[in-house]
């Protein structure tokens, strides 16, 4: 799952917040650095990650991807997934995404200390753009595709592999749904 997804899956305190989106920012480094309560929230992004990527409809999902951007077939359904987490937000959270996304800026500008260089780089355009809010919309999902792209050092077509979510829209949307409630019961379980 991508940034949105985790932050939905954390629990309701700071700390498990800037635990699960740190998941993405440190991969193959050490946490003992950080609180407990934050390696909870890092551990839970890692748990979440392997069952996501091990669940038969996220590989139904990845199959839909075309063999140009096979190699990418993770990051874009787990980009596409969060498109639909911000598409249908009421159906799984009583407060409103744009609340929710506010709240998670200023525990992160509140704790930007604590992040690793490479996050505090990127959140002040997280920010600037509402990235999280942003999702919504086909535009969010395309400008985050083509970020991702520049950041890569491999020459990659993410940056137009928008037309992937177009193309087979209506299937990773079912997708989506029959997995998302998967993923939440698994989450509670881990609580």
């Amino acid at each position: 799952m991508n940034y949105l997804a985790h932050l939905y899956l954390a629990e309701d305190s700071p700390e498990s917040i800037l635990g699960n989106l740190l998941g993405d920012f440190l991969k193959g480094q050490k946490v003992e650095n950080y609180s407990q309560e934050i390696q909870k929230g890092i551990s839970l992004h890692r748990k979440v990650d392997s069952y996501t990527d091990s669940h038969p409809v996220v590989k139904q999902s990845k199959a839909l991807i075309s063999v140009p951007n096979r190699r990418y077939a993770g990051v874009l359904v787990d980009i596409f997934y969060d498109h639909f987490l911000a598409k249908n937000w009421s159906t799984y959270s009583s407060i409103p995404l744009q609340k929710f996304a506010t709240q998670v800026y200023i525990i992160l500008q509140s704790n930007e200390s604590v992040l690793p260089p490479k996050m505090q780089l990127v959140l002040p355009r997280i920010i600037n753009n509402n990235l999280l809010v942003s999702y919504r919309e086909l535009a969010g999902i395309q400008q985050a595709l083509q970020n991702i792209s520049a950041r890569l050092k491999r020459k990659n077509t993410l940056g137009e592999a928008i037309e992937e979510l177009s193309h087979n829209y209506q299937q990773l949307e079912l997708d989506f749904k029959n997995f998302f409630p998967d993923l939440i019961n698994y989450v509670q379980l881990l609580k």
